[in-house]
C-alpha cells in the first residue's frame, strides 16, 4: 500500500514538473518580448516591478486556463487531447497579454511579435507535451481495476474504460449477488475500486468497507448523491445537517445571471450578425425553404416556447409527425445544412431566445415535450432539470454526446444545478470555445430515435437505469 502511495505521489510530482518547465519556457517567452518590443511602445515604460506584475497577470491567466481547457493534465489525458487543449490554452492568454500590453500603450501594437512566439509555443509544448506524455506512460502504468457491480449488463461501461487503457486497466470484475464475503476477499487485493451500477444500501456497505482499507474508490453517482452534493452544511445543534433547497439559485445569482445573458446575447448578435445574414441567404437560395427552423422545446417549469435555428434539413424533415432526432450521416440534413451544423452556425439564432429570456448561455439543454414525457415514466427526475432555464451551453453539452444516455445527461445537468456559481457558468462558456473545435460533440445518434405524441417508440435498444 505504501508503494502505490508513493507512486501516486510520483506520479503528481512528474506532472507536476513537466507544467512548471512548460510554464517557465512559454513565459520567458512572453518575458522577452514584453522587455525587448512591447516595453519600448509604451508611454511610461516598464521596470523590474512592472514586468513583475505583468507576469504575475499572464502566469495566473495561463494556469487558470489550462486547468479549465485542460492543456496542463500531461499524463492524466490522451497526448493530443493535451496539445490540442494548449493550443486553446496559450492563445487565449497571449489574446489577454496583447490586451494588456494595448492598455498601457494606449495603441493597437504590432501583434506580429506575439503571434510568433506564439507559434513557437505551440511547437516547442507540442514536442515536450508528446515526449513527457510518452514518458508518463512507459512510467506509471495503468492502475489495475476491480470493478464491483450489481447483476446488469456492463459491457458499455467496460467499452467506456478501454478508451482509456492509458489510465485503467479492468484487472477483475465481480457482482455483488456473489456475496459479502467473496467481494470483500476480491477488493482485497487491489488498491482501485470502481463500484458500478450498486443498490443504495448494498453500495454503502461497500463503500466504507473500501474506505475503511483506504482504497482508492470511483462511484456512478445516484441522482439523491448529486443533489446532496451541492447541499449546504447547517450547524443548529450537535448533529451535522445538509440542507437542500427546491429552487438551486440564489436571487441575486439569478439575476446576475440574467444581466450576464442580456449583456452577451447582444453583444453576439451585433458582433454575428453579419455571419447570420449571409447564412441567411446561402440556405434561402440553395433550396427556396424557410430560412429558419422553429421547434417546441421546455425551458424552466416545463414552460414551452420556440426555439430558433437556421434550418439544416429539408423542408418537412418529420412530415410524418413523428419526432425524430438527428443520426449520424442523417440524409435529411442537406448540403449547406451539414456545412453550418459543423461549424455550429445553425445555433446562432438562438441568441434571440437567450435575449428574450426563453434561454440562457448555460443551462440543461432544452428538450422537446415528447421526449420529456416519454422520459419521465421511466426516471421521474427528468423533471428536475427544468428548476433552470435551459441553456445553449451546459455540463450534458460539453460532457456528453448526442449518444449519451439520458439517465447519464441529467446527471450532468443536475450537477451543474446543484454546484451552480457565477464563475462555473464563466468556465462552461471558456470551456465550449474549445468543443466547438470538436468532432465528436456535433455527432448524432447512431440509430434512430423517435417519439410519438404518447412519447411512443424510443431508439432500439436504449437501456434506463433510473
Amino acid at each position: 500500500m505504501k508503494a502505490i502511495k508513493s507512486t501516486d505521489a510520483l506520479r503528481r510530482l512528474y506532472m507536476l514538473a513537466v507544467c512548471a518547465v512548460m510554464i517557465a519556457v512559454d513565459s520567458g517567452a512572453i518575458l522577452y518580448i514584453l522587455n525587448r518590443i512591447y516595453n519600448l511602445e509604451f508611454r511610461t515604460q516598464l521596470y523590474f516591478r512592472g514586468h513583475l506584475f505583468v507576469m504575475a497577470l499572464y502566469i495566473g491567466v495561463f494556469i487558470f486556463l489550462g486547468r479549465v481547457f485542460g492543456g496542463l493534465l500531461v499524463g492524466v489525458r490522451k497526448i493530443g487531447e493535451v496539445m490540442f487543449s494548449f493550443v486553446f490554452t496559450a492563445s487565449f492568454t497571449g489574446t489577454f497579454f496583447y490586451f494588456v500590453v494595448m492598455l498601457l500603450s494606449y495603441k493597437f501594437p504590432n501583434p506580429v511579435p506575439l503571434f510568433i512566439v506564439l507559434v513557437l509555443q505551440t511547437v516547442f509544448s507540442g514536442m515536450w507535451i508528446s515526449v513527457m506524455g510518452r514518458i508518463y506512460q512507459r512510467m506509471f502504468r495503468p492502475y489495475d481495476v476491480l470493478l464491483v457491480y450489481r447483476g446488469k449488463s456492463i459491457r458499455k461501461f467496460k467499452d467506456k474504460l478501454a478508451t482509456r487503457r492509458d489510465q485503467f486497466h479492468i484487472a477483475e470484475s465481480i457482482s455483488t449477488d456473489e456475496g459479502w464475503d467473496k467481494v470483500t476477499a476480491v477488493i482485497s487485493k487491489y488498491n482501485t475500486v470502481m463500484l458500478w451500477d450498486i443498490p443504495a444500501e448494498t453500495r454503502n456497505n461497500v463503500f466504507k468497507y473500501c474506505y475503511e482499507n483506504s482504497k482508492r474508490i470511483y462511484v456512478m453517482p445516484k441522482i439523491s448523491d448529486i443533489i446532496l452534493n451541492g447541499s449546504t452544511p447547517v450547524h443548529l445543534f450537535d448533529t451535522p445537517l445538509l440542507l437542500t433547497e427546491g429552487n438551486p439559485l440564489e436571487y441575486e445569482e439569478r439575476i446576475i445571471k440574467r444581466i450576464m445573458d442580456v449583456v452577451l446575447s447582444l453583444i453576439l448578435i451585433i458582433l454575428t450578425s453579419p455571419i447570420m445574414i449571409i447564412t441567411a441567404l446561402v440556405i434561402h437560395f440553395s433550396d427556396g425553404g424557410p430560412v429558419l427552423y422553429k421547434q417546441v422545446r421546455c425551458t424552466k417549469n416545463a414552460r414551452e416556447f420556440e426555439i430558433y435555428k437556421f434550418r439544416s434539413m429539408i423542408v418537412n424533415a418529420e412530415s410524418a409527425g413523428v419526432a425524430v432526432l438527428a443520426m449520424e450521416k442523417d440524409p435529411r440534413i442537406t448540403p449547406v445544412g451539414a456545412f453550418i451544423r459543423k461549424c455550429r452556425i445553425d445555433e446562432l439564432p438562438q441568441l434571440f431566445n437567450v435575449l428574450k429570456g426563453d434561454m440562457s448561455f448555460v443551462g440543461p439543454r432544452p428538450e422537446r415535450p415528447a421526449f420529456i414525457e416519454k422520459y419521465k415514466k421511466s426516471m421521474p427526475e427528468f423533471a428536475y432539470r427544468m428548476k433552470v432555464r435551459a441553456g445553449i451551453t451546459g455540463y450534458a453539452q460539453l460532457y456528453g454526446k448526442y449518444n449519451t444516455l439520458p439517465y447519464d445527461k441529467l446527471k450532468f445537468d443536475l450537477y451543474y444545478i446543484e454546484q451552480y456559481s457565477i464563475w462555473l457558468d464563466i468556465k462552461l462558456m471558456i470551456l465550449t470555445c474549445k468543443i466547438l473545435f470538436t468532432k465528436e460533440s456535433t455527432e448524432g445518434t447512431s440509430e434512430t430515435v423517435t417519439a410519438g405524441s404518447d412519447g411512443s417508440q424510443m431508439q432500439k435498444g436504449e437501456k434506463r437505469n433510473p
